[in-house]
């Protein structure tokens, strides 16, 4: 079945689509109906149903209180329980029990352990990075002991500023395809570009590459009908959808795939903001013009992306891939340009990798720190080193949407703005449009390109993924690019802050206290 065969057909998926989500929407309303009809039977035995809620509230708060959470989060669970005590004290003990996530972060660490027989780090690299910067070689120490992410200096990287840009070089690359194409994205919608890469797994997959898709299980709400992986499995494409949503309520749906990853025979890999939608290419116009930011990869540094693909598609493998037959081929290094290393970020486990790279790169820039986010929602850590980079004199300036694509977010960043102006941030909306990409770039020496967004979903929630990059040739051009987009921008003030609506800032306020549970 083709995904581009003419309106009737889309209108049949997406009827198709809808009417899986009103079960879906039914589904989960029974549930918390049953939730709610016990409450009330319940509440005639009041002295014991008191008491018992009582006595779990209490350990909940204790429980909170002493872990090892962020505060931000401790606190918005407190408010939470004190606002609703009995189903509060429910939602948190459901919420920290986590079967289900607890079987997959083991799983994953397993895998992680077969990552680390496969990439080790280069001792003639680390002591070279060492050399030439000690704080550089920290974070690279950080990341290859936390993450099995090792650094690299015979890897090419080349940035996109657009996801206009970046989509004809996918295509041709994925063309050039002999062997495998992986492919992990965490919106997949039918159009253009679906078509595009869609066709070229098809064909793939017929010449006999190995050719995998994995994308995030969300899709089957708006985008794709939830029979799709075996229409694709039927054309040879094997296909996995990551945590599909079910009418069954389950906190494991809080932790998605939002990473964006293709690898092309181990010698060619991709990642940044674009998706797979024409909105990310601007064909398909939603919140104004579309400003992304995206990273092609050659050389060495290819193999942690594909060996990142591979622990998240064996998770729910009973017998998992043996890694070394996607090894870096021979032959594919590069020249060397600086210095790379590629992430991931897992939610499940202690190590918050995605929020230390970024603070990382705040706490040690010297002259600049420049940013672009789509989303301004950072605790209170993140807040501060902002605050503080500006205070002692470096210039921080954040590059947001001025059209966005979700008004309540928007509203609860705006919500940071006053703080952070005072301090000397400067806050800069993108007029024509949305800003999507993901990156930071400091001091015309480090970058970050990746899928990281600066709020609670990305940095604590969901499964990402980026690239570190140190003198490389490549963070002029992506400096270049924040200074072009800076022109079109409309920088915001005091005043501006003071202006905004009463109602806006209240409701940005009250979104501020559950900002870390979204």
């Amino acid at each position: 079945m083709s995904t581009g065969n003419g309106k009737k057909k889309m209108g049949n998926i997406k009827t198709i689509i809808y009417g899986r989500t009103a079960i879906l929407i039914l589904g989960f309303g029974l549930q918390l109906g049953l939730l709610a009809l016990g409450y009330f039977r319940l509440r005639n035995y009041s002295v014991l149903f008191y008491g018992m809620f009582l006595a779990i509230s209490t350990i909940a708060v204790l429980h909170i209180y002493n872990s090892r959470g962020i505060p931000d989060m401790k606190l918005s669970w407190m408010f939470a329980i004190s606002l609703f005590p009995i189903f509060g004290a429910i939602l948190y003990v459901v919420m920290v029990a986590q079967p289900g996530t607890k079987v997959m972060y083991s799983k994953l660490k397993e895998l992680k352990k077969q990552t680390e027989k496969y990439v080790t780090a280069d001792r003639d690299t680390l002591e070279r990075l060492s050399a030439e910067s000690s704080h550089m070689s920290s974070l690279a120490h950080y990341l290859y002991k936390y993450d099995a992410s090792p650094v690299y200096d015979k890897t090419q990287v080349k940035y996109f500023p657009l996801g206009d840009e970046q989509f004809p070089a996918i295509v041709e690359e994925m063309k050039k395809a002999e062997k495998f194409l992986f492919v992990e994205f965490f919106i997949v919608s039918e159009g253009y570009m679906w078509d595009t890469i869609h066709a070229i797994l098809k064909e793939k997959a017929q010449q006999g590459v190995e050719v995998r898709f994995m994308y995030d299980g969300t899709d089957v709400l708006f985008n794709l009908p939830s029979y799709y992986p075996r229409v694709l499995e039927e054309e040879g494409i094997r296909c996995k959808m990551f945590a599909p949503i079910k009418p069954i309520f389950s906190p494991h749906y809080n932790n998605r795939d939002h990473r964006k990853i293709l690898v092309v025979d181990g010698k060619v890999a991709f990642t940044g903001g674009i998706n797979l939608a024409d909105e990310y290419i601007n064909r398909k116009p939603r919140f104004g013009h579309w400003k992304d930011g995206g990273i092609m990869v050659k050389g060495n540094a290819v193999e942690r992306f594909t060996y990142m693909f591979l622990e998240m598609w064996n998770e729910s493998e009973r017998q998992p891939d043996a890694f070394d037959r996607y090894a870096c081929p021979e032959g594919s290094s590069m020249p060397s340009d600086g210095y790379a290393i590629p992430y991931s970020v897992c939610p499940l486990g202690p190590e918050r990798v995605g929020e230390q790279v970024y603070l990382d790169i705040i706490n040690t820039a010297h002259t600049y720190v420049h940013i672009m986010t789509p989303y301004l929602i950072p605790n209170h850590e993140m807040l501060m080193a902002l605050i503080y980079a500006a205070k002692r004199g470096v210039e921080v300036i954040i590059v947001m949407p001025h059209i966005p694509d979700k008004k309540y977010a928007f509203l609860l960043a705006k919500t940071y703005y006053d703080e952070l102006l005072e301090a000397g941030v400067r806050i800069c909306e993108y007029e024509p449009g949305f800003v999507h990409a993901k990156l930071f770039v400091a001091d015309g020496e480090k970058a970050v390109v990746g899928t990281v967004n600066l709020d609670y979903r990305s940095l604590y929630h969901h499964f990402e993924c980026g690239i570190v990059l140190y003198r490389n040739s490549q963070i002029s051009r992506i400096e270049e690019d924040v200074q072009e987009t800076l022109l079109k921008c409309i920088e915001q003030t005091r005043e501006d802050v003071k202006k905004q609506k009463l109602w806006e800032k209240a409701f940005g306020w009250i979104m501020r206290i559950l900002a870390p549970l979204m």
